[in-house]
């Protein structure tokens, strides 16, 4: 299943982002996407299950995060202990984080067995390399072969996989497929997300027209100004006084030339019809030269 990003990014700056995309997101996003077509996960309703799950468990930042939202191993194993001590943390017996098994990743994976499971799913060393889980694109495999072969959690019926809350468009029940990660823990809400992914993932589909109020630049995260972007500069470069600038047209004396001048519009021509269509998206870290 392919998408149009542009028509993606642009649903789902609306919602649940309420309006706003930064470069986080969009990287997120994509790696999720990337991930779920590596994976041959294509149910529009696994995908959008898995990216509302991501979403919450991340506070909305869509890509690996460490247990409180620690910017460092230490401080979160200061900021869970501080917690435990302050009888924060009623629902567990026993601290699991001192060893450094707190959690890691776009689902927070906690525990040793846990990271043991998932290593061995994903062909990594999890317990030797821990960290792994904070790459973006590892991080996103972890999500969803995850959520897509039930590592998470088990009741007496097996494995909570999507496919027993998504199962070939006969059953669809994303308030109850939290229970794929975390039981029943803000289930209503997550559900809502879903919703909102899901309608995001419909529109965007390759194979369906694309609406029409889809704008190139909504697609764009706000910490980067279009006209930042490389891809843009390069374009205006060719039809300003660049390459492609008028006045070359007055340096074209043969018929080479001419050829050569016609295929470097073409080309700018095709790269700009990609980035309109969402066929080409511009995905540039804040900040880069």
């Amino acid at each position: 299943m392919s998408f149009n990003r542009t028509t993606f990014f642009n649903y789902v700056r609306k919602a649940p982002l309420g309006g706003r995309l930064s470069q986080q997101q969009v990287e997120g996003l994509t790696a999720l996407l990337d991930s779920c077509a590596e994976e041959a996960v294509t149910d529009l309703r696994h995908i959008a299950c898995i990216q509302a799950n991501v979403f919450h468990e991340t506070g909305g930042r869509m890509v690996p995060v460490r247990e409180t939202f620690a910017s460092s191993d230490r401080e979160a194993i200061a900021n869970l202990d501080r917690a435990w001590k302050a009888g924060k943390l009623g629902s567990v017996a026993k601290p699991y984080w001192r060893e450094g098994w707190f959690g890691r990743g776009p689902l927070q994976i906690t525990h040793r067995e846990n990271y043991e499971k998932v290593g061995r799913a994903l062909g990594l060393d999890l317990v030797a390399a821990p960290h792994l889980l904070l790459d973006i694109k590892i991080g996103a495999r972890s999500a969803v072969v995850g959520m897509k072969l039930g590592l998470f959690a088990a009741d007496k019926k097996g494995p909570q996989t999507l496919d027993r809350y998504f199962a070939a468009n006969v059953v669809t029940d994303p308030v109850a497929s939290r229970a794929i990660v975390n039981g029943r823990d803000k289930a209503k809400l997550v559900a809502t997300y879903y919703e909102a992914f899901l309608a995001a993932l419909k529109a965007a589909a390759a194979d369906q027209p694309q609406p029409a109020d889809v704008r190139a630049e909504a697609a764009l995260p706000d910490d980067v100004k279009p006209v930042d972007s490389g891809l843009i500069q390069a374009a205006g470069g060719l039809f300003g006084s660049g390459v492609l600038g008028l006045s070359f047209l007055g340096n074209i004396d043969n018929g080479f030339a001419l050829g050569a001048f016609a295929l470097l519009v073409a080309a700018a021509g095709a790269v700009a019809w990609a980035l309109m269509t969402g066929r080409l998206t511009i995905n540039r870290r804040a900040g880069a030269a």
